[in-house]
């Protein structure tokens, strides 16, 4: 199953579009107000799929993963130097390739759950997934969730960094 992951143009909070391969929106995507980032998976009828929350007052980043309302599993940061590294506790799955640049395939064991690639030249970003079953599509979106919400921490403590007057006199 492939599906289209669109960011919108104009939009406050974190808000993207899924759309399968005819071009329909599939799922939409939407962060909400909240202590840590949270991010909605809503289906194509707008009725709540799935649930990313970041959980605050921890060393280091970690994210629970819901779907109907129960308790799935979570992703965790680890303490590394050069690249980012993530435990996934639900599914088995691993990570090969570039998390953080979103070039990567999702493996459980021998079998490729998704492969992720992110589209150059669109005005928005933009990435493809490739799913195997289209059993696993609501967790793949919600693990998606993790750079998504990483991305806007780094671009927030940026900003943060950029307005703070460094000359003290």
């Amino acid at each position: 199953m492939r599906l289209l992951f669109k960011q919108r143009f104009f939009s406050w909070l974190d808000s993207y579009d899924i759309y399968d391969e005819s071009g329909n929106i599939a799922y939409v995507v939407k962060g909400q107000l909240s202590w840590g980032h949270c991010l909605k998976v809503y289906d194509a009828m707008g009725q709540e799929a799935g649930l990313l929350q970041e959980r605050i007052f921890t060393w280091l980043p970690k994210f629970e993963i819901y779907t109907g309302g129960q308790y799935r599993g979570c992703i965790r940061k680890e303490l590394s130097l050069f690249t980012p590294r993530y435990v996934f506790d639900c599914c088995g799955w691993q990570v090969e390739g570039n998390f953080m640049e979103w070039d990567y395939t999702i493996r459980s064991g021998n079998r490729q759950v998704a492969s992720v690639s992110k589209e150059l030249f669109n005005w928005t970003d933009t990435y493809v997934l490739d799913i195997a079953d289209p059993a696993d599509v609501l967790l793949v979106l919600l693990f998606l969730g993790v750079p998504i919400s990483y991305a806007i921490a780094v671009s927030s403590l940026t900003a943060i960094l950029s307005s703070i007057d460094m000359n003290v006199a």
